[in-house]
């Protein structure tokens, strides 16, 4: 493309541009709306949704107040599974939250992109497909302040302490407690925080 026909272009699609820019309000608002309605319940307008979350099984979900919520988001509620999200929350791209028992995100917890959290494991059996054998489940609850870092898995059962870190890409299996930093896989403890 010639230097000049590049300008023209630019010339044409620069307003254009600018116009899809005023409406990115405008989309915001309706994932919002679209959102809220999907969930039937009440949805602080302080929360902002940047793309509709995919909302599958019971939608028994609860969200607080000023979350900041990134387009991709995968929120599943299956059986007597809920998930529970806090005031202050930030949910990046991508993230998949599964629940059969409970999924519990306290306040300020921020939570990097394509990070998966689920309480249930499939359950194995001789001669029997895993799709149809069930679902072992236990809850899990990540701590105020709580930083989970992008791509991090967190299985069944793992409770995650205050101000914990999980680095990027770790896997949680077990417990991580409040302050701590854990990376790897599975994750394991490489520092203690510092208070203040």
């Amino acid at each position: 493309m010639s230097k000049i026909a590049k300008r023209l272009l630019l010339g044409l699609l620069t307003p254009a541009a600018a116009i899809a820019d005023r409406l990115e309000s405008w989309h915001r608002l309706w994932a919002h709306a679209r959102l809220k309605a999907a969930l039937d319940s009440a949805l602080d307008p302080s929360v902002v949704v940047l793309g509709t979350p995919e909302l599958h099984g019971s939608r028994n979900i609860h969200l607080g107040r000023d979350l900041f919520l990134y387009p991709g988001l995968y929120l599943e509620t299956q059986e007597r599974g809920r998930i529970e999200i806090g005031d202050g929350v930030v949910l990046s791209r991508g993230v998949h939250i599964v629940s059969y028992a409970s999924v519990i995100l306290e306040d300020g917890v921020m939570v990097g992109e394509y990070t998966s959290i689920r309480d249930a494991n499939h359950r194995i059996a001789a001669g029997r497909s895993v799709r149809d054998t069930g679902h072992d489940t236990e809850p899990v609850r990540i701590g105020r302040n709580a930083w989970i870092g992008r791509g991090a898995v967190i299985l069944r059962g793992v409770t995650i302490g205050e101000a914990a870190v999980v680095g990027a890409n770790a896997v949680v299996t077990r417990d991580v407690p409040a302050g701590a930093v854990v990376a790897g896989v599975p994750a394991r403890s490489i520092e203690r925080k510092r208070a203040g």
